[in-house]
């Protein structure tokens, strides 16, 4: 039976994209649509009361990513981004029960399993949470499309705490990265995935020590991109180039939050308080 369709005629290209995320990790995916998509409005709500997500239940993450979906489309958002890896891993199904097709809603695991497994033949690794890897959608979703695939997956569950603490550039976080990228896991691995939106924000670091031995995948371009595509397929990309908005909502003011996203956007960006 054919697949029927969305809807999304009621929607209008100007209205905002939705983005969520437990803490600054889903800014990485905010800075790619601000590249690629210049003209797109969006609405950012990192839950930072709430983070790590990782180390949560997944009734406790299914009640959270809930919550801020509702309040995304309480914010008329054309569009859901889960910018969080374990808030995919653990509460896909129910945002799209809730959402219910109303507006399209992109995870950040399906975009980059389906393009590593059709354009790469290797043994792949993922590091990720606790809670990603104990829900095992990075291999089912990878060997969907390609069962030759080998996967394997390891927890790095220090890394979240380290990047939301603001140690990038730190030996904690060197010591801590070569610890984990040292495992037997990891030993045959040919490709890497950063299972996680903070993880990017350590790329440089993570490339450094496997030198050129590892293709390391750069997640948020693929999941902006499979953004592009679903909008452009129908007519929803934003083409008015006057009076572009950013809104960031937290659920806790903090001064990592502050410090960090200022690194990544390049300046001060005005957050506002909304508790879920």
């Amino acid at each position: 039976m054919k697949k029927k369709k969305p809807d999304y005629s009621h929607l209008s290209p100007c209205q905002p994209i939705g983005i969520f995320d437990s803490g600054v990790g889903g800014l990485t995916v905010a800075r790619e649509l601000k590249r690629m998509l210049p003209l797109e409005n969006f609405i950012y709500y990192g839950d930072t009361k709430h983070l790590p997500y990782g180390d949560k239940s997944p009734q406790a993450i299914v009640g959270y990513v809930t919550k801020i979906t509702d309040f995304l489309l309480s914010q008329n958002c054309k569009a859901i981004v889960i910018a969080c890896n374990t808030a995919t891993a653990n509460a896909l199904k129910e945002v799209l029960e809730l959402v219910q097709g109303r507006v399209p809603v992109i995870d950040v695991i399906s975009p980059v399993a389906e393009k590593v497994a059709f354009e790469i033949h290797t043994n792949v690794g993922v590091i990720a949470t606790k809670a990603t890897v104990c829900s095992g959608l990075y291999k089912k979703s990878i060997r969907k499309h390609n069962k030759f695939i080998k996967v394997d997956e390891l927890a790095t569950p220090l890394l979240v705490p380290a990047i939301e603490e603001g140690f990038k550039n730190h030996p904690i976080t060197h010591s801590i990265i070569y610890n984990y990228l040292s495992s037997p896991k990891l030993k045959n691995i040919e490709t890497l995935i950063l299972g996680c939106t903070h993880y990017p924000l350590l790329i440089e670091e993570i490339r450094h020590f496997y030198g050129n031995r590892v293709r390391v995948i750069d997640s948020p371009r693929i999941v902006i991109s499979a953004l592009k595509t679903e909008l452009e397929q129908h007519n929803l990309l934003n083409t008015e180039t006057k009076g572009t908005y950013h809104k960031f909502y937290v659920s806790d003011l903090t001064r990592n939050f502050e410090k960090i996203s200022k690194k990544i956007f390049g300046n001060s960006i005005p957050l506002e308080l909304h508790p879920l």
